[in-house]
């Protein structure tokens, strides 16, 4: 196959850590084809979404890791597939690029995931269609309503509903002396809509990454850890990850999002569960593939390429 990946720029890609670098190693050694494409080299031109792209060779060495050829313009439904792949910020530019892959799917292009479906599903809010898996949530611009939601349940996290990593997230009780200037703060003075959730203490066993490939969990997640004096366990914060066997009740969680998000293009969804609770749905560009087949031997990107064979294989 001629599988085209949009990706960040390549010097930024830690190839220790990347999923995208695991996935493209795994399709390489299969025998694919790899092209690599930035997201502003997507254009809508001469009537067909086309892109920039260049050949691209996965040389093995730990420095220089790759080798890229000519750049060219190739029409996306020229490839046998398709990988959006490009790190968030979800911004604007983002949301344009996914209607220039949603008009490439008119095409005849196989695009994972399905930009329709990236844009549908706000990694904060898709948790609300699936309210029995969470806790108690507020979304909400009005400082108000979080004041009272603080009040219900005295120990609540806050978060804007488009950030990633672990950025502004705030523990809050009802008795923090910063508790209004936070909020003020969080809410752009009510101009701003953010996400409250009732604060579960189980974060300190871990903020677990479940993968789920075409609908069926991966049987490991990665339990990141908060470091010492924090509430977040992300990698990006000084988190630290740690794999471990999905529990009866990170699979049913799993399970019941992969039946309904997998049919409607989501290849790969990467849910975030602290304790028994649902609390992100990671649809962009999920990771966690490295450390759990590092540290498990199951292999995650073997499991992603045999479900994107099988996904290219089905009639359009």
């Amino acid at each position: 196959m001629k599988i085209a990946v949009i990706i960040d720029p390549l010097p930024s890609i830690k190839t220790y850590k990347d999923s995208t670098y695991a996935m493209m190693v795994e399709a390489a050694r299969r025998g694919h084809e790899l092209y690599f494409m930035l997201q502003e080299s997507l254009m809508w031109k001469g009537g067909a979404v086309i892109g920039e792209n260049a050949r691209l060779t996965l040389t093995g060495e730990k420095d220089r890791w790759y080798r890229i050829g000519l750049p060219r313009e190739t029409p996306l439904a020229a490839f046998d597939a398709v990988l959006m792949r490009k790190d968030p910020p979800f911004d604007a530019e983002y949301v344009a690029s996914t209607w220039l892959l949603e008009q490439a799917v008119r095409d005849g292009a196989r695009v994972f995931n399905d930009p329709r479906a990236i844009r549908d599903h706000s990694e904060k809010l898709a948790i609300m269609e699936f309210a029995e898996y969470c806790v108690p949530t507020v979304v909400t611009r009005l400082p108000g309503q979080i004041h009272a939601f603080i009040e219900a349940h005295r120990d609540v996290v806050v978060k804007p509903i488009d950030g990633m990593g672990g950025e502004s997230v705030f523990r809050v009780s009802g008795s923090d002396p910063n508790r209004f200037v936070i909020v003020e703060t969080i809410t752009a003075h009510g101009r701003r809509t953010v996400m409250a959730q009732r604060f579960i203490p189980e974060i300190r066993d871990g903020d677990k990454r479940i993968l789920v490939i075409a609908g069926e969990p991966v049987p490991h997640c990665l339990a990141r850890i908060p470091k010492p004096g924090e509430t977040r366990g992300n990698l990006a914060v000084g988190g630290i990850g740690v794999a471990r066997p999905l529990t009866e009740r990170d699979r049913e969680i799993a399970v019941a999002l992969g039946e309904v998000l997998a049919p409607r293009g989501l290849l790969l969804i990467g849910l975030d569960v602290i304790g028994d609770y649902l609390t992100e749905v990671n649809v962009t560009s999920p990771t966690c593939f490295r450390e759990i087949t590092d540290q498990t031997g199951f292999d995650v990107a073997a499991m992603f390429i045999d479900a994107l064979e099988a996904a290219c294989r089905r009639p359009a």
